[in-house]
């Protein structure tokens, strides 16, 4: 999948609608991300279920969905009329299930299915998410795999005890790629007037600038372990953190939070400081950064 320029909507954000999709890939994403999409119709939680807080968000929206029909729709609406590809996301309860969604959201060609392994699997015996073990991760992508022609790039979790094992796993599992990582968590955030948590769910995953040296190592170690392209997520808000997440092993960047805090024009404006950075430093590529923070210590270990 070529993009042209390193910036994706991460899934989640402004990814509901197909209009909304086409509106971000007009201001300037490379790429775009549905919200994950499920078999079945949900409502979510409750609100309150978006927070900001000094060092970023937490949320538990509880991946509300209208069901596979009006999410292909939508999906379809992107498709068509998108400047930039469009990323399916998926969500299942079971790894058979990722297979059902992932045909059936095959039919609307978009560019790519991001396999969301960090949602629970209902048939293990604790609800764990898929991201947390390498066999059930590895499962879902192969139900994926036999269900789909397009490419897979497999979402994974910095909950993970060892995300390399985790990335080891889908990478022969057939995944095309990963996208690392999800939100980080879960987390609270008590109101000391009223004295009891505020989100509704009570607990939620932390994103922004919180997660965003989280997610940076998680890139780096991924980066060593797989032979697999890398969407870097988790506080990218600016042109320098996102050269942080290159340099440590990303092909491109995941952009959520960074839109509460710049706009939607943040890609464009990423891309900007990204360009001006390459201008002073001497590069002429994106491909002359993706992994140098590895190239300098191994010549300092020397």
């Amino acid at each position: 999948m070529k993009l042209r320029n390193p910036t994706v909507l991460a899934s989640g954000i402004l990814g509901v609608t197909g209009s909304s999709l086409v509106n971000v890939a007009r201001h300037g994403a490379g790429a775009v991300t549905t919200k994950s999409i499920g078999l079945n119709e949900r409502a979510g939680h409750k609100n309150p279920i978006l927070l900001a807080f000094d060092a970023g968000l937490i949320n538990a929206v509880g991946l509300p969905c209208p069901g596979i029909e009006e999410s292909l729709y939508e999906l379809r609406y992107a498709v068509e009329n998108s400047e930039a590809p469009v990323i399916a996301s998926l969500f299942a309860s079971t790894a058979s299930e990722f297979g059902v969604v992932a045909e059936r959201v095959s039919r609307a060609k978009p560019a790519m299915i991001e396999v969301n392994i960090s949602c629970p699997n209902v048939a293990s015996e604790f609800g764990r998410p898929f991201a947390l073990e390498a066999t059930s991760a590895a499962r879902a992508v192969e139900a994926v795999q036999a269900n789909t022609r397009l490419p897979i790039v497999a979402k994974l979790s910095p909950n993970a005890n060892n995300i390399c094992d985790i990335a080891r796993a889908v990478e022969e599992a057939g995944a095309d790629a990963v996208s690392a990582v999800n939100t980080l968590g879960p987390g609270m955030i008590i109101d000391i007037h009223s004295a009891k948590p505020i989100l509704c769910n009570k607990t939620g995953g932390i994103s922004g600038p919180a997660l965003r040296p989280i997610a940076l190592r998680c890139v780096y170690d991924i980066y060593k372990a797989v032979d697999l392209p890398i969407i870097g997520i988790g506080g990218i808000d600016s042109g320098e953190a996102a050269i942080a997440m290159i340099m440590a092993g990303a092909r491109a960047v995941g952009i959520g939070s960074g839109i509460y805090y710049r706009g939607i024009d943040v890609f464009s404006s990423v891309c900007k400081e990204i360009q001006e950075f390459m201008d002073h430093g001497g590069y002429s590529r994106i491909d002359e950064m993706i992994g140098i923070a590895h190239e300098k210590e191994a010549r300092n270990q020397k």
